[in-house]
């Protein structure tokens, strides 16, 4: 039995399966995202959408959906779903699926009658190729099979409206057809790998309705066209190959292409697995450059959540030499920053202050998994630029003080990862000594002086040592500047300022490697964090006791933008938490942080199945919100059980 497996029950309760997602991605950016049950319910949605570099730099929606529909004794039951305005639902094909399962494709078995189909979805690794596959396992009368294609040829951030500027025209090709609704997009191949007849009847269907655009306070509605419909017959025991592609494809070829996908796809049978499988969608191979999206569906490449992403989704899972090649294309993206020169690659908001910080934690984390030795000599030159270039203050906005501190101004921008905005300005402006940037920085410090020490030569000794010096003089500071009488830490200082809320960034103070607080004082801290940050779901942004607590991540976008770092849970937190919890308690937190990963495994069999989404609300139902997939989260809980396996080994 599957592990990722919904009977007809459950799909056929529009309430729950409405709502449950999939994503299917390439190598490229593109991928394929529906609702279980077939009916899109977001703009993002669709069976074909890819990225159209001629127009922008963001991915396009060009096969919306496909409809089915089985015919026997001129008797038409159609397979698919749409939500339209008011509520209404057609068809409703929904009511035919008797179960859907993921163990390397997603697969859908339909009954009507006497009739019994089977559906799978596999999205070409390296090309804009789409397969769906059907197989008629029982039929008792000769029985027909009419595909229906809905196109959008559109942004995924905007919309399709009945026009008369579309091109409805269309180019027969081999089993299929060729079209292009607009200027500058590329043409759209439909095929089948057995004859077919296509009926064209070029409609626009009015109307369409996605409720998830209308929860998060966007037009819901558009218009897509229909060409027209595809027909041919099936027998018992046949399957039947659709593609949507960029290129036309010898219809033979379908198959075999098909199944030597599917022969390189790893199982998803197990919490673990899953998240491998998640943490592979992520990939992104674009102009002989490595990149890790930062999540699904609106996200692209950003240089914090590279790093912070990087090692629970490479080294976590073994995958060290995917590590390297990441880092490759990262590595070009910081010396041109470091350098004053415009980033080369297609990595965002290098900028931020912290983003180099967090590349020098990344890279630590090659050394724990790989060595440091190696560590050094991989990346050491890179370190020691990174660590310069801070030191020397040509960062413009990371100043390094005199009691050792980093500053940074965050009172008109915001520099941190809790970096909602409302009106261009911060929702919560964190200036001035933030507490995340100095618990990274002396990990950095010390961190550095580590692989001095180890890596011998004079020199090195002695750069060593001015490293030690500077750590234990900036971890005093930390120490007078963050650690309050009630035994947790400030959230950032700006002069008079001094934020008291309870927040999760003090955690990085007590989870990396080094850091300037003693037991009693990580512990006072990790009990605080424990009693007012912890959910089933991760870790909120901050604490109900604290002022301007704001938990429920729904409606518009300015509410939401309010929500979006004030109460709110985040995954990607637990790892770093756990992280801190086993420093403190040793063997004796395992089982609290088995506890703790099992709320997660439910998560993959709702919103989007077998993935993790971007945050949770902070209070019960902890309702999963934002993207359907997030790469920090996807990483951060993948880190946590590399950590517990690891903990688990030094025990026996």
């Amino acid at each position: 039995m599957s592990y990722l497996k919904f009977d007809k029950t459950q799909m056929t309760n529009l309430q729950d399966s409405l709502f449950k997602e999939l994503l299917i991605t390439n190598k490229s950016g593109a991928y394929c995202s529906t609702t279980l049950v077939g009916c899109n319910i977001r703009k993002y949605h669709g069976l074909l959408v890819v990225p159209v570099p001629q127009l922008d730099d963001e991915n396009h929606v060009l096969l919306s959906s496909l409809d089915e529909t089985v015919i026997q004794h001129g008797a038409e039951f159609n397979l698919g779903l749409h939500k339209y305005q008011g509520d209404n639902y057609s068809p409703k094909g929904h009511k035919y699926i008797v179960s859907f399962e993921w163990e390397k494709v997603p697969t859908w078995i339909y009954r009507i009658g006497g009739v019994l189909l089977k559906k799978e979805i596999v999205f070409r690794t390296d090309h804009h190729r789409l397969f769906i596959r059907y197989t008629l396992l029982e039929a008792h009368s000769p029985t027909t099979l009419r595909l229906k294609p809905f196109l959008a040829f559109r942004c995924v951030r905007q919309w399709t409206h009945e026009n008369t500027t579309a091109n409805t025209g269309y180019t027969p090709v081999e089993h299929g057809i060729k079209m292009c609704l607009y200027e500058n997009y590329p043409e759209l191949y439909m095929q089948t790998n057995v004859e077919n007849e296509f009926k064209y009847c070029p409609d626009w269907y009015r109307g369409l309705d996605y409720p998830k655009e209308r929860e998060r306070g966007y037009d819901s509605s558009e218009d897509l066209l229909v060409p027209g419909y595809f027909e041919m017959p099936i027998k018992k025991g046949e399957s039947i190959v659709f593609t949507a592609s960029l290129k036309e494809k010898q219809p033979t070829q379908f198959e075999p292409l098909m199944e030597e996908e599917i022969s390189g796809l790893d199982v998803r049978d197990s919490l673990y697995h899953c998240l491998v499988n998640a943490a592979h969608q992520f990939r992104v191979q674009k102009d002989g450059e490595a990149y890790l999206l930062a999540g699904y569906p609106w996200f692209k490449c950003r240089a914090r959540d590279t790093f912070i992403s990087l090692p629970g989704l490479t080294l976590s899972v073994g995958e060290t030499a995917q590590f390297e090649k990441y880092m490759e294309t990262a590595s070009k993206a910081i010396r041109n920053y470091i350098n004053k020169e415009p980033v080369s690659v297609a990595i965002y908001e290098m900028e931020q202050p912290d983003t180099l910080l967090w590349a020098i934690w990344c890279i630590q984390q090659y050394g724990k998994y790989v060595s440091r030795h190696e560590c050094h000599k991989k990346y050491g030159t890179l370190l020691k630029e990174i660590i310069s270039f801070i030191r020397s203050g040509k960062h413009n906005n990371l100043f390094l003080h005199e009691n050792g501190l980093l500053y940074s101004n965050g009172r008109d921008r915001a520099v941190t990862w809790m970096n909602s905005t409302a009106n261009g300005r911060p929702i919560i402006p964190r200036s001035g000594y933030i507490v995340e940037f100095n618990a990274l920085w002396y990990n950095a410090l010390k961190f550095y002086e580590q692989m001095l020490t180890e890596n011998g030569g004079e020199d090195n000794l002695a750069l060593a040592g001015q490293y030690a010096s500077e750590a234990e003089k900036m971890g005093k500071s930390f120490k007078e500047v963050f650690l309050n009488e009630h035994g947790y830490l400030l959230d950032y200082v700006d002069g008079q300022m001094m934020d008291w809320s309870v927040r999760p960034n003090q955690l990085f103070a007590i989870s990396l490697d080094f850091s300037p607080l003693n037991v009693k004082e990580r512990k006072g801290v990790l009990d605080i964090c424990t009693k007012e940050l912890v959910t089933p779901k991760g870790i909120r942004s901050l604490s109900p006791k604290s002022g301007g607590y704001n938990p429920m991540y729904i409606g518009e976008q300015v509410r939401r933008d309010y929500a979006y770092h004030q109460g709110t849970a985040w995954p990607w937190l637990t790892g770093f938490y756990l992280e801190a919890y086993l420093r403190v308690y040793k063997m004796s937190g395992v089982n609290y942080i088995e506890r703790q990963l099992i709320g997660f495994e439910e998560e993959l069999f709702y919103h989007c199945v077998g993935t993790i989404p971007e945050l949770f609300d902070g209070n019960p139902r902890f309702s999963g919100r934002g993207a359907i997939s997030f790469a920090m989260n996807v990483s951060g809980i993948l880190r946590a059980i590399r950590l517990l396996e690891k903990y688990k080994i030094e025990e026996d």
